[in-house]
C-alpha cells in the first residue's frame, strides 16, 4: 500500500499551483472543474510519483489562525536531496518574501530541515 495523494483546500488555486511548481519543481495536471459544485482542482506531482491535490470551493471555511498547531494535518515534508539543497531552497524562499517558520537545523529525530509557510500559511518542512 501507499498514500496515493494528499489534498488541501486553497483560496488562491492559481497562486498555490505556481508556488509549488516554482519552488518544488512539481508537474501539474490539467485543471479539473465542476461548475455545478463550484469546485476546481489540480494534481501536482513529483518525479517519484508522490502527488498533492490543491482544491478550491467557494463555501470552504477559511481558518488560518491555528494551522500546524491543532489536530489534523500538521505539515507537508518535501525532500530536496541534501543539506545544501535545504539551505539553498530556504534562502531562495526567504529572498522571495516567504515566512521562514523554522531555520535549517538537525532535529531531535535526525532530520536536517527548515520549515516555511506556503502562501496560505501551510507548514512545509524542507528536508534533505
Amino acid at each position: 500500500m501507499k498514500i496515493e495523494h494528499i489534498a488541501i483546500w486553497v483560496n488562491d488555486l492559481e497562486g498555490m499551483r505556481s508556488f509549488y511548481q516554482t519552488y518544488f519543481n512539481m508537474q501539474c495536471s490539467k485543471k479539473y472543474q465542476n461548475s455545478d459544485k463550484g469546485f476546481s482542482s489540480y494534481f501536482l506531482s513529483f518525479d517519484s510519483g508522490a502527488r498533492l491535490e490543491i482544491m478550491k470551493k467557494e463555501d470552504i471555511i477559511n481558518e488560518t489562525k491555528n494551522k500546524g498547531i491543532t489536530n489534523g494535518l500538521t505539515h507537508l515534508a518535501i525532500s530536496v536531496g541534501s543539506k545544501e539543497a535545504v539551505d539553498v531552497c530556504t534562502d531562495c524562499l526567504r529572498r522571495d518574501g516567504f515566512t521562514i517558520y523554522g531555520e535549517p537545523r538537525t532535529t531531535g529525530d535526525g532530520y536536517y530541515e527548515s520549515v516555511i509557510l506556503d502562501p496560505e500559511g501551510n507548514h512545509i518542512e524542507i528536508t534533505e
